[in-house]
């Protein structure tokens, strides 16, 4: 991690980079992917990081292919934009603000869910910043909008808050708690670290899938998976709305990850080799797949190791393309997540009240924090009990 101070271009980025690789020695032409959030100054195609990176790439070695990947959540978290659900999100944040960005109203409404015996003990903020958030806020308030409606006649504002008593509103925010759980759940699928990239791409596959399904049983008039829409006496009529809405997301969802799709084939191939037909694969892996396939031995240990396990087990000399394409393909971050979980490591150290934390402490605290390996305390004891302190 690089501290940038600033204005932070294309140009700005690339030359923190290369000054990075070229400190630690690191060889350009070795370079086998750049993952990104999507932004302008790292994709645009003439000055953008990436159009930098590449060319620097070319140069140090013309036959290398730099995979350049857009973050698969960050790319999910963009489709739900296409939903068109402000009507139903902007009046939610609003009561969610209302009760809990008031300190009177909050304690208030807090002690009322302790005396009705409700499901929760308080509201969620809504952060747009955070993946799963709004489902979330979204679930809590549908869950107590009966404690909710009582809370705002108590406090004589339920005119501020017409929507609760509309049941075409109603309606739609219960079709928003299911989608937005199904988008939580993809979104769950997607994050965590060590994630093969065919793996993601494959739960964002399976979702288009469940699209088509959902908006099926939609015009069906069938809500199986709509558990919350099919308490309404409402649904029924809108369905025609809400199946457009998933035929928008649906399509939405395959118009993005075209980056992904690219290199499908490939990651197919490294995940499955030994259901792969030879005649559709590369001609320089041709033969390998199928001394592979012939191979018991190999059979067994596919079923038995782990990916990058099974790979690194395969004979230098029989399978050198094969153990070429794996190398490229599982080392390829499918998403910004190890970024965004050091960015949130960052935030908390990096408090207003610590001004004297310097650039140097930061990398030391976030290097401890997003480390996998565990200090030796024993030796490090030792090492203690060896150095005498002059008084």
């Amino acid at each position: 991690m690089e501290s940038l101070k600033g204005k932070t271009r294309g140009e700005d980025l690339y030359e923190q980079v290369s000054a990075v690789i070229e400190r630690r020695n690191l060889p350009w032409s070795k370079l086998a992917n750049v993952t990104t959030d999507g932004s302008p100054n790292l994709t645009g195609k003439n000055v953008g990081l990436l159009k930098r990176i590449q060319d620097k790439v070319k140069e140090e070695n013309p036959a290398q292919n730099v995979v350049f990947l857009h973050c698969i959540i960050h790319q999910e978290s963009l489709c739900k934009s296409i939903l068109q659900l402000n009507h139903v999100v902007d009046p939610v944040v609003k009561l969610v603000n209302f009760i809990r960005a008031r300190g009177l109203n909050h304690r208030q409404f807090v002690t009322f869910l302790e005396e009705t015996d409700a499901a929760h003990q308080d509201l969620l903020y809504h952060s747009r910043v955070r993946w799963l958030s709004l489902g979330k806020v979204l679930q809590r308030v549908w869950e107590l909008k009966e404690e909710i409606s009582s809370f705002l006649e108590l406090k004589e504002k339920s005119k501020e808050f017409p929507e609760l008593s509309d049941e075409n509103w109603l309606c739609d925010f219960a079709f928003a708690v299911d989608i937005f759980s199904h988008l939580n759940e993809l979104n769950v699928k997607l994050q965590g670290k060590d994630q093969f990239v065919h793996n993601l791409y494959t739960n964002v596959t399976a979702f288009k899938s469940k699209l088509i399904l959902f908006s099926r049983q939609m015009s069906n008039k069938s809500f199986t998976h709509f558990p919350t829409l099919a308490t309404q006496k409402e649904a029924t009529r809108n369905t025609k709305k809400y199946c457009k809405s998933l035929d928008d997301l649906q399509r939405e969802f395959c118009r993005r990850f075209s980056d992904f799709e690219k290199i499908d084939k490939s990651l197919q191939l490294v995940s499955c080799p030994l259901s792969q037909d030879p005649d559709t694969a590369p001609q320089e892996l041709q033969l390998e797949l199928i001394d592979l396939q012939s191979d018991s031995a190999s059979k067994e240990n596919f079923k038995s190791l782990k990916l990058t396990d099974f790979y690194a087990s395969l004979n230098k000399a029989t399978f050198p393309n094969l153990r070429r394409l794996a190398q490229e393909m599982i080392v390829l971050f499918g998403s910004t997540y190890v970024c965004e979980q050091t960015f949130s490591v960052m935030n908390i150290n990096k408090a207003r009240h610590r001004s004297k934390l310097t650039d140097q402490h930061l990398r030391s605290i976030l290097r401890i924090a997003t480390t996998k390996l565990a200090p030796d305390f024993d030796a490090l004891a030792k090492k203690g009990d060896q150095q005498h302190c002059s008084h």
